[in-house]
C-alpha cells in the first residue's frame, strides 16, 4: 500500500491504496487544537490558490460581456438582440455545468479538479482568439464559442464546494465569501483591462485607443494565465480524503425543499450580480452612447465605467458573509432584498427620464448623458446589495444543513459527529445545485434586456427592471416566511410574556 504524507501535517491515518499525490486523510477542522496547529495554515494556502483559479474562470466566463461591444466596430454586423444572446449563452452553460463540477470535487479531489478545470479554460480562450480575427465568421459559430466560455462558470461551484470542506462551520461564511469575492473580481478585471489590452480605450480615458481593435490579445493573456493556474494548483493545493460522497447521496439534496428555496433566493442575489455584470456594458452603450460623429462618437464610453458594477458587487460579498456570521444569514438576506427593491426602482426611474435614441441622434445622447451619474449611482447600489446577498445566502446553506443535523442528534455523541460530517457533504452538494439554478439568472437577465419580441430595445430594458423589482419582493417575502417568521413569533411571544401581557 502506498502511503502519502504532507509536510504541513502531523502523522496522519494511513491513506487508501488509490491515493497518489497530495492527499490529506486526517482532516478535523472542528477540532480547535487541530485547526490552530495545522488546519488553518493548510486551509489558507488552498483558499489562496483556489481564489486565483476561480478568478480566471470568472474572467473567461464574462469575456464576452465586454468584447461583444467591440464586435460591431470590428466589422461584425450583429443586432442588439444578437449581442445580448452572445452575452447570455456563457451564463446558461456555466449554470448547467455547476452540478457536475460540484460532483467532481469528492470524485477526483479538489486539487486535481482545479488542475483540470483550469486547463479546460483553454477551450473557450483559443476558440475566442480564432473567431474574432475573421469578420466572415458566421454568427452561429460565435454562439458556439461563446457557449464554451461557460466552462469558466463551472469553476465557481467546484471551488466553493472544495473550500467548504476545508473550513469549520464558524468560519465558513467569511471563507466562502472571500473565495467567491476573489472569483467575482475576475468579472471586474476583465471588463476593466480587456479594452486596454485589445487596443481600445479604458481606465476612465487615461489609456488612449490604439490603431484598431485586436480582441485576440485578451485571449492570449488568459491562455497563459490558465496554464499558470493549472501549474500552481498541481504544485501547491491538496486533496482531502475526507471529502468523499457518493453521487446518489449528493443528489439526495434535490429532494429537500430547502434546496429549492435557497436556489430561488440565489437567483435573486447571484443571478442578478452575474446577469447585470454581463449586460452593463451593452446597457451603457444602448442608453448613453451613439457612434456618430465618427470616429469618437458621442456620449458615455462603456469602457470607463462597466467594470465598476462587478467590482462593487465583488468587494461587498465578503462583507455579506461577515454580516451573516454576526447577525444571521436570513436577516441579512431579507434586508438585502429590501435594498435591491429600492435600488431597481431607482434605476427604473432614471431610465424613464431618458429620451430613447433609436436613430442614433448625437443630440439625444448628449441629453441622456446628464442622467448617467444617477443611473450609475443607483445601479452600483444594486450591485453592492447583490454582493452582500451573495455572501449571506452562501452562509445560510451550510448553516441550514448543520442545524438539521444538530436537531436530529444528541451533543457529544458519535452520532452527532457522523451527522455533522454528513451535513458538510450535503451542504457542498447543495451548493452545486443552488449555484447552478441561481446562475440561470445570469442567462435570463441579458435575454430579458435584449428581448426580440419588443420593438424598441430601450422599452425592453425598462420592462425588465420592472419585472426584476417584483421578483425581489417575492424573494424578500419567501425569506421572511421560511426562515424568520417563526423566530419573529417566538421573540414576540417572549417579549409579551416578559411584559406580563
Amino acid at each position: 500500500m502506498t502511503t502519502t504524507t504532507h509536510t504541513d501535517l502531523p502523522t496522519a491515518a494511513a491513506p487508501a491504496a488509490r491515493r497518489t499525490g497530495r492527499w490529506i486523510d486526517d482532516w478535523r477542522p472542528e477540532d480547535e487544537a487541530f485547526w490552530d496547529e495545522t488546519g488553518r495554515r493548510i486551509a489558507r494556502r488552498n483558499l489562496g490558490w483556489s481564489v486565483f483559479a476561480e478568478h480566471l474562470g470568472f474572467s473567461v466566463w464574462l469575456i464576452w460581456s465586454v468584447s461583444s461591444v467591440f464586435l460591431v466596430a470590428m466589422g461584425f454586423d450583429f443586432t442588439p438582440s444578437q449581442l445580448f444572446l452572445l452575452v447570455a449563452l456563457p451564463n446558461l452553460v456555466g449554470a448547467v455545468l455547476r452540478v457536475p463540477y460540484t460532483l467532481a470535487v469528492p470524485a477526483f479531489g479538489g486539487r486535481n479538479w482545479t488542475v483540470v478545470s483550469a486547463l479546460l479554460l483553454l477551450v473557450p480562450t483559443i476558440g475566442f482568439a480564432v473567431v474574432v480575427q475573421n469578420p466572415a465568421t458566421p454568427y452561429w459559430v460565435f454562439c458556439l464559442i461563446a457557449a464554451t466560455a461557460g466552462l469558466g462558470g463551472g469553476n465557481f461551484a467546484s471551488s466553493m464546494a472544495n473550500i467548504n470542506f476545508f473550513y469549520p462551520a464558524s468560519k465558513k461564511g467569511a471563507a466562502l465569501g472571500l473565495n467567491a469575492a476573489g472569483g467575482n473580481l475576475g468579472v471586474a478585471l476583465i471588463q476593466l483591462f480587456l479594452p486596454v489590452i485589445v487596443g481600445g480605450v479604458g481606465i476612465f480615458g487615461l489609456v488612449q485607443a490604439g490603431e484598431g481593435i485586436h480582441l485576440e490579445r485578451a485571449a492570449y493573456v488568459y491562455i497563459v494565465l490558465a496554464l499558470v493556474a493549472a501549474g500552481a494548483a498541481f504544485l501547491f493545493m491538496d486533496n482531502l480524503g475526507t471529502a468523499i460522497s457518493k453521487p446518489r447521496e449528493q443528489f439526495a439534496v434535490v429532494r429537500k425543499s430547502q434546496t429549492w428555496v435557497m436556489a430561488l433566493l440565489y437567483i435573486g442575489t447571484f443571478g442578478s450580480f452575474i446577469g447585470y455584470s454581463a449586460a452593463l456594458p451593452l446597457l451603457i452603450k444602448l442608453n448613453f452612447f451613439v457612434p456618430a460623429p465618427l470616429p469618437g462618437g458621442t456620449g458615455i464610453n462603456f469602457a470607463f465605467y462597466a467594470f465598476l458594477g462587478a467590482l462593487v458587487g465583488s468587494m461587498t460579498r465578503p462583507f455579506g458573509g461577515w454580516l451573516a456570521d454576526k447577525y444571521g444569514g436570513a436577516r441579512v438576506t431579507l434586508v438585502t432584498f429590501g435594498a435591491m427593491v429600492a435600488g431597481t426602482l431607482a434605476v427604473l426611474w432614471t431610465l424613464r427620464q431618458l429620451t430613447p435614441n433609436p436613430n442614433a441622434d448625437p443630440a439625444i445622447a448628449l441629453d441622456n448623458t446628464s442622467w448617467f451619474p444617477w443611473f450609475l449611482g443607483f445601479f452600483l447600489f444594486v450591485f453592492a446589495a447583490t454582493g452582500i446577498g451573495n455572501g449571506s445566502t452562501y452562509k445560510m446553506i451550510p448553516a441550514i444543513w448543520r442545524t438539521e443535523a444538530e436537531r436530529a442528534t444528541t451533543p457529544g455523541t458519535p452520532e452527532r459527529e457522523v451527522a455533522l460530517a454528513h451535513s458538510t457533504k450535503q451542504a457542498s452538494a447543495a451548493i452545486g445545485v443552488i449555484g447552478a439554478v441561481g446562475a440561470i439568472g445570469g442567462f435570463l437577465i441579458p435575454m430579458t434586456f435584449g428581448a426580440p419580441w419588443v420593438d424598441r430595445p430601450v422599452d425592453a430594458v425598462q420592462g425588465a427592471f420592472a419585472a426584476f423589482t417584483c421578483f425581489y419582493v417575492v424573494c424578500a417575502a419567501v425569506t421572511w416566511f421560511v426562515y424568520l417568521r417563526r423566530s419573529f413569533l417566538r421573540e414576540r411571544v417572549s417579549s409579551l410574556a416578559g411584559a406580563g401581557i
